[in-house]
């Protein structure tokens, strides 16, 4: 079995994720984590007391992680000092943070991507293959829709949409637009247009679930791997390599 830390426990992610590992017999969420002086912290949720000490991540196996930049890096840091396996989805982080994610991956294994949804890592797939196979004659748009308490904007999977355009066709996207709008959970759409025809890639999210399912699989993916950097393309080829 599996043991599992959630850091943002009280958050909305960590709510689902909790909820759907608990349907699931090879997991375990052993520690549910907040920052100290969360309001939280010392309650009970889920049948988890939830703690703010980052120590108490040495009872898991594997940290999934949906919170903010700068927590994430706590997280890190106590992950590589325990040797503990994590899972980020936190998006937003910048050059210097990358670099501390990039090294901390040398000694322990971390899956990051900036959408954890199954689908969405189709998605990427297909951009790449279409941005390989289309014309520079194509013109390229990326429109993101989320709800309106998201901070950044373009998304993350924005960004790594418009990164797989760049390295699969040579070119940046002609245009990002980012819509904040009510409760949406996460739209991405990618446009070809020729003066001939369009074609239109796109995933749309109709609950959080999919993110905090995706996280389950990396986490059941990542559990005894060696220190490496891995996407959720490695999650659903399954092997890493």
């Amino acid at each position: 079995m599996i043991k599992i830390a959630i850091c943002g426990y009280a958050g909305k992610m960590g709510a689902r994720i909790s909820h759907l590992a608990a349907e699931d017999k090879s997991i375990k969420v052993v520690l549910g984590l907040e920052a100290e002086g969360h309001p939280s912290v010392g309650l009970k949720l889920y049948g988890i007391e939830v703690s703010g000490n980052r120590d108490d991540i040495k009872t898991a196996d594997v940290l999934i992680d949906f919170t903010t930049p700068e927590a994430t890096m706590e997280h890190l840091d106590a992950a590589v000092k325990y040797k503990k396996a994590i899972v980020i989805g936190t998006t937003g982080f910048s050059e210097d943070q990358m670099s501390r994610i990039r090294k901390a991956a040398k000694k322990i294994p971390i899956v990051l991507s900036p959408n954890m949804s199954i689908g969405v890592t189709l998605l990427f797939r297909l951009v790449k293959e279409a941005a390989e196979k289309l014309s520079k004659d194509y013109r390229v748009r990326i429109i993101e829709a989320h709800h309106i308490h998201k901070k950044d904007a373009p998304s993350g999977t924005a960004k790594m949409l418009a990164k797989i355009i760049r390295e699969a066709a040579m070119r940046d996207p002609d245009d990002i637009k980012s819509v904040r709008k009510g409760e949406i959970v996460g739209d991405h759409k990618v446009a070809f247009e020729s003066p001939y025809d369009t074609i239109e890639l796109s995933h749309s999210a109709k609950t959080r679930d999919i993110f905090a399912k995706g996280a389950l699989c990396a986490a059941k993916f990542i559990a005894g791997k060696g220190p490496k950097l891995y996407d959720m393309q490695d999650v659903i080829m399954r092997d890493g390599s």
